[in-house]
């Protein structure tokens, strides 16, 4: 059979014109990204992939801004080491804030920031799965030796993570000034929301956790109800709770928060806690480990109990707890001071002064857990602590406390 030439003509037309525009495709989907001028010679760039990212990296500079295309998007994978300055910051943020959504699986870090004055802002992680595998754990946002560097305006919604123990936002390394503020975390399951990541070789200081929003916060599935804490400053209050972090935890509000005993997990020492706000909270603010620790003009409405102390020259001053079981608990622990070893340090030279305890079964208990066995519960060859909770509270001053319909004012 014998083909009209015309018709084959035309095919190599089309043909030709189809690969044509395939190629300008292929290419401008690699340059897709864009840029304009902004403030005071900065550039602003719109990208729409992490390769895009990747493309301009080496081309940002102080004052300049990276905008994400509003969209969904699997997780991306992104390391950000940019270096802005104090006055010129480097700004990666949302096309418009809550309208650029990652959702999926994450199997390592969405976003980790390493570099120094750099803010990532207006991200929203919505249904994203959390998954650990073998040596690497996901994480949606890591701070990891970052210097002034900065995570606002950005929502975490009904996340869900895979192991115990994971956080979705970490500060890490040898970190300093760092600050995560402005932020929302509602409903998510099964993880730690904020942790400030301690080891023995490497401690972020001044660290600054304010004005966030944390609500909706069930009782995570993990073994004995642990993990679930929406911020945790130390992970090891045992070996390495004498640790100096400086971690200021300030205005933020904690609603309906129920993940775990620990609301807020202080294990480590000189750090800060005020004027945070507590609603219906089945859990506390826990001074698990750590000393000298201010506690000062928290609010705490509701849920369970109020202050659980353990450590040493803690200053917990005008805080206001109402409709809870005991507003204030000293606890008994295995050792005392700040160069013993115990699983729990027992309260011990703390001031507890100008508090308002409120509707409670119990102000202040001086001594509870007294006589705890804790046989089998921890592993005495890393932690050797004795297993018996029966070194009394010592040498703490209560004075100028205000106590209002409480059946019991200060039980010992």
């Amino acid at each position: 059979m014998t083909i009209n030439k015309k018709i084959i003509d035309c095919l190599k037309k089309y043909l030709l014109t189809s690969v044509a525009f395939c190629l300008l495709s292929t290419t401008f989907a690699q340059q897709a990204w864009t840029s304009k001028k902004g403030k005071g010679g900065s550039l602003e760039y719109l990208i729409h992939s992490e390769q895009e990212f990747n493309s301009i990296s080496q081309k940002i500079k102080p004052g300049d801004q990276v905008m994400i295309a509003n969209g969904t998007y699997v997780p991306w994978s992104l390391i950000i080491n940019t270096n802005g300055t104090a006055d010129r910051p480097i700004t990666i943020l949302a096309e418009t804030t809550g309208k650029c959504v990652f959702t999926g699986d994450v199997g390592q870090a969405v976003f980790k920031l390493t570099g120094s004055y750099t803010i990532l802002k207006g991200i929203s992680f919505t249904g994203c799965n959390v998954i650990k595998a073998d040596t690497r754990a996901g994480v949606l946002v890591e701070l990891n030796n970052t210097i002034h560097c900065r995570l606002t305006e950005c929502s975490f919604s009904q996340n869900v993570v895979r192991a115990q123990f994971m956080p979705i936002v970490i500060v890490s390394g040898h970190g300093e000034y760092n600050q995560v503020d402005h932020c929302t975390f509602t409903g998510n399951i099964d993880n730690q929301e904020l942790q400030v990541k301690i080891t023995k070789e490497a401690c972020p200081v001044y660290t600054l956790i304010a004005n966030n929003i944390f609500k909706d916060k069930n009782k995570v599935s993990w073994k004995v109800f642990n993990g679930g804490e929406c911020v945790q400053i130390g992970q090891d209050p045992v070996l390495l709770g004498t640790i100096q972090s400086g971690t200021m935890v300030r205005d933020n509000s904690f609603i309906r928060c129920s993940g775990e005993p620990e609301v807020i997990s202080n294990k480590s020492s000189n750090n800060s806690y005020i004027k945070n706000y507590f609603e219906d909270c089945d859990g506390e603010l826990v001074m698990r480990g750590g000393h000298d620790c201010i506690i000062d003009s928290n609010t705490i409405k509701g849920g369970n109990s109020g202050i659980r102390v353990n450590g040493s020259g803690h200053q917990i001053t005008h805080n206001n707890v109402s409709n809870v079981k005991t507003g204030i608990r000293l606890m008994y622990g295995m050792a005392r001071g700040k160069t013993e070893i115990g699983f729990y340090i027992a309260a011990d030279n703390c001031v507890i002064k100008y508090n308002r305890i409120e509707n409670a079964n119990t102000g202040i208990f001086i001594g509870d857990s007294k006589n705890a066995d804790w046989s089998g519960k921890f592993d005495t060859i890393r932690y050797p602590s004795r297993v018996f909770q029966d070194v009394a509270p010592l040498n703490n001053i209560l004075a100028d406390n205000i106590f209002i319909n409480t059946k019991v004012n200060v039980a010992n």
